[in-house]
C-alpha cells in the first residue's frame, strides 16, 4: 500500500473475519488549523481502489494491535482522542474529499487505525520518528514508500505473475510495476547467466 493508504485505513476498512482490506481512499495535510489538518480523499486513480488479502503474519499483527487499542482507549477514558470526518465539498456541492477533525463524542464510528496511544491522529507524521531512527542510528538509508518496491521485487523472484503484483500494488499498467518497482542486484543478473548456462550446456 501506499503511504496515504495505509495511514487513511479505519477499522471499518479491515475486514478480520474474511481478511479483507478495502483501500479506497488516501491521507494528505492540507493545512495547520488547530482542529486538524488531516483530509482524506480518493486513491490515486481509479485503479489504485482495490482489496487486498491479509496473509497470517499480517492478520496476527492487526488482530492483537486492535485487541491493545481497546486496551489504550479502557485505560485514557475520556481522554482518549476521538475523530469525526466532515464532509468538504466544492462550489457546485459536489463531495470532494472528508477533513479529519477531533470530536468529543465516544459513539462516533470512525475509528482511525493508526494512531498514538492517546488515540492522536497524525496520518503519515506517525512513521517520521521511526525512519528517523532507521536512518541515523541503523545506517538504513529508505523510505516507507520503498517497501512497496521491495514487496514487488521479492515478489516477482519468488515466482509471482507480474499482473498480479500490479493489481495488488494498485498499478493499472504492468508497465509501471515493471519500470519503478522492480529492481536489479548483481545477484539477480549474474543468476541469469547461470540460470540460462545451466539450460544449455
Amino acid at each position: 500500500m501506499r503511504t496515504g493508504e495505509v495511514f487513511a485505513l479505519n477499522w471499518n476498512d479491515i475486514d478480520l473475519d474474511n481478511r479483507i482490506i478495502k483501500i479506497n481512499k488516501t491521507v494528505y495535510a492540507k493545512d495547520r488549523e488547530e482542529n486538524g489538518r488531516w483530509y482524506l480523499g480518493t486513491t490515486k486513480t481509479i485503479g489504485s481502489s482495490r482489496e487486498v488479502y491479509i496473509c497470517d503474519t499480517l492478520y496476527s499483527v492487526l488482530y492483537d494491535y486492535k485487541k491493545l487499542q481497546v486496551k489504550y482507549k479502557k485505560a485514557y477514558g475520556k481522554k482518549y482522542k476521538r475523530y469525526i470526518l466532515k464532509e468538504v465539498k466544492n462550489k457546485y456541492g459536489k463531495l470532494v474529499e472528508y477533513k479529519v477533525i477531533k470530536s468529543q463524542s465516544r459513539n462516533n464510528k470512525n475509528q482511525m487505525v493508526f494512531t498514538r496511544k492517546d488515540g492522536t491522529y497524525a496520518g503519515t507524521d506517525i512513521i517520521k520518528y521511526p525512519f528517523k531512527i532507521i536512518h541515523h542510528e541503523l545506517g538504513i538509508n529508505c523510505r516507507f514508500y520503498d517497501l512497496r518496491g521491495s514487496f514487488a521485487t521479492i515478489s516477482l523472484r519468488k515466482g509471482c505473475e507480474i499482473k498480479d503484483i500490479a493489481e495488488v500494488l494498485g498499478h493499472k499498467r504492468i508497465e509501471t510495476t515493471e519500470k519503478y518497482y522492480i529492481s536489479s542486484t548483481l545477484e539477480n543478473k549474474k543468476h541469469v547467466i547461470e540460470t540460462f548456462e545451466n539450460n544449455t550446456v
